[in-house]
């Protein structure tokens, strides 16, 4: 992978504020890229938690349309229609959990690597406390950081189960 690789460098443990944030949500989109590696496209495509239809794909699309969503859409006010349903409501629920044929992983990673890489771009020269309009008052970027830490742990515990069930690896 170009931007989200399968190290998982483990956040400094005495820094500033904003590397801490940075360095945590790095650690955690690896970890998704980690539970992904080394599988075949019929993997990634498996619900293997029944009865949930989460997938590691669904996973990775999810999470490239939360990171479009919140460093796009609400941090720079970006008026950007969702990647995988474009008739869908950007200012509804992020999708992607479903899956459609046209779609391989190789598409969605590269997909969820590029909105990594404008996210970084966009959070670059701002300030944690510099705030933008968010249902109808302001959110600071420091709570965009710590939103998304919690949303990718969130879906790594997922991952863990999913990739378990998929071929026995755990940990990581």
């Amino acid at each position: 992978m170009s931007n989200v690789t399968t190290d998982r460098p483990m956040p400094p443990l005495d820094t500033d504020e904003r590397t801490t944030l940075e360095s945590w949500l790095d650690f955690y989109r690896a970890t998704l890229a980690v539970k992904c590696a080394g599988l075949t496209e019929k993997q990634v495509r498996t619900a293997s938690v029944p009865p949930s239809p989460l997938t590691l794909l669904g996973l990775v699309q999810h999470m490239a349309e939360v990171e479009r969503n919140w460093f796009r859409r609400v941090l720079v006010g970006e008026d950007t229609a969702p990647i995988y349903d474009p008739h869908a409501d950007p200012d509804g629920p992020n999708g992607g959990f479903d899956l459609t044929t046209n779609i391989s992983f190789d598409i969605a990673r590269r997909a969820w690597e590029a909105e990594i890489a404008q996210g970084r771009a966009n959070c670059a020269g701002r300030q944690l406390e510099q705030t933008s309009p968010f249902l109808g008052g302001q959110v600071t970027l420091r709570w965009i950081y710590t939103h998304m830490i919690g949303e990718y742990a969130r879906h790594g515990g997922h991952a863990d189960l999913i990739r378990e069930r998929i071929d026995g690896v755990t940990g990581v």
